[in-house]
């Protein structure tokens, strides 16, 4: 029979590694193809890997807890037939093929998998397997314990959570997190550094003391919060931000929305909200201004051509997600509340796959929904702008008219936008906030459908 790999795909920007969070399918199991069978977890989606071929699931390279980079071979499906199978996936020697990172020491008899040569120096496996019979370490616990010199009896003291308990990234990283102040003050002992590179996606926050009170309920902070917090601060230090904000009437909008939503349900089978209807007027203005539309990194400025919209999500946890519209320049006003309305509809039910929250050059965050009248928000990297909508709101404004101004009843909006201003300056992200305000309130009250 032939054998397939199952990889890790890319999953957006940044994005190097996943936690398998859930094994699926098991060792034997039948499989049928695109039946899903495991899932990950990110900082940005949980989602779920489907087989590439049908047959038998055959070996599992990884177990539950353990953190995989972005092309490792996870998994090895036996088929009778690779018809239709990338050949880049068909598996000739499998030894060979295995990424460095699944080349490690275990137990046959536990997974099935040939014990192989890991990457590591012979003498720090030695002495681990001495202070710990059948000691588990994947590939990044063991570069995190070499990087940050921690020695084999630490390593052995440390309680593992995963799978067997094994030692996860996160208890290495609690570990290292709870013995700083005591490492940095003894002497001779080098001072922990902070985490490498292939776990820049969960940098630590600072820790501060905190005390409880009578009746406090104290919970763990949830993995997926944990990921966001560290994005969120993560932006702050890497961006300057500078937020600005406009005030605009929307009147024409509303109007128009009202007369024709049930129409456009009707006909079209979609419901017609206004965020289409913003991201229509932020489309045209990044075509005015493409200088927003650009990611920043290692020195460098990338100008994008396509414009691909991130539009923030409230999760029923309460967690975001940033599902991305690809290439919205190219959809009309239909295709964009598509878009819309089927990736909020998936992101509700955890549906959206990887490359659905990659790639996304500029985002658009609606704090209206909550019914806040405005907000600031913050950059998500390696972006450079993030628009807010802020909550529709009747208001006595000024009307300007050929015969004089008037006083009367408006719809009006606050939009804010927060650039980063190593590469925005005030003067393109005023002018860029105002163009937009300006296309809402010029919207034609006529326009067909």
């Amino acid at each position: 029979m032939a054998k397939v790999k199952v990889l890790l795909p890319a999953m957006g920007e940044g994005v190097i590694e996943a936690t398998i969070t859930q094994w699926l399918k098991q060792v034997g199991d039948t499989v049928e193809e695109d039946d899903p069978i495991v899932e990950i977890a990110t900082d940005k989606v949980d989602s779920e890997i489907p087989s590439p071929a049908a047959g038998k699931l055959s070996r599992q390279l990884f177990s539950e807890n353990d953190v995989p980079k972005v092309g490792d071979l996870i998994a090895v499906i036996e088929t009778e037939s690779t018809e239709g199978v990338d050949p880049a996936l068909i598996l000739t020697d499998e030894a060979e093929s295995a990424p460095p990172s699944a080349r490690e020491d275990t137990h046959e008899e536990d997974t099935g998998i040939a014990t192989t040569e890991d990457n590591s120096s012979d003498e720090f496996d030695e002495n681990v397997a001495e202070d710990k019979p059948d000691f588990f370490l994947s590939p990044l616990v063991r570069c995190i314990a070499e990087k940050e010199n921690i020695s084999q009896q630490q390593l052995s003291a440390i309680k593992g959570t995963g799978l067997n308990d094994r030692i996860t990234k996160n208890d290495i990283l609690a570990w290292i997190n709870a013995n700083e102040s005591q490492a940095s003050s003894t002497q001779g002992q080098s001072t922990p550094q902070s985490a490498p590179n292939t776990i820049s996606q969960e940098q630590k926050i600072p820790e501060v003391q905190i005390h409880s009170l009578p009746g406090d309920e104290i919970t763990e902070m949830g993995r997926m919060r944990k990921l966001i917090a560290n994005h969120m601060v993560a932006s702050k230090r890497t961006s300057p931000h500078v937020t600005s904000f406009v005030e605009v009437d929307v009147t024409p909008i509303v109007n128009w929305r009202n007369a024709h939503k049930e129409s456009f349900l009707e006909k079209y089978g979609e419901k017609l909200t206004y965020t289409p209807i913003f991201m229509e007027a932020v489309v045209k203005t990044i075509a005015d201004f493409p200088l927003i539309n650009v990611s920043v990194g290692e020195g460098k400025i990338i100008v994008h051509k396509q414009v691909n919209i991130g539009m923030a999500a409230a999760l029923p946890s309460g967690d975001l997600i940033v599902p991305v519209i690809k290439q919205a320049n190219e959809k009309n006003l239909l295709g964009l509340a598509r878009s819309v309305n089927d990736l909020a509809k998936r992101a509700r039910i955890n549906k959206l796959k990887p490359d659905e929250i990659k790639g996304g050059t500029f985002t658009v965050t609606n704090v209206g929904t909550f019914n806040n009248i405005t907000g600031t928000p913050i950059i998500n990297q390696p972006e450079v702008a993030v628009l807010a909508l802020g909550a529709i709101k009747k208001k006595p404004a000024v009307i300007e008219t050929p015969s004089g101004d008037t006083i009367g009843i408006r719809h009006i909006m606050i939009l804010s936008m927060a650039y980063d201003h190593r590469v925005v300056d005030g003067a393109l992200g005023g002018m860029f906030l105002s163009r937009v305000g300006q296309y809402l309130e010029e919207f034609d009250e006529n326009r067909v459908l």
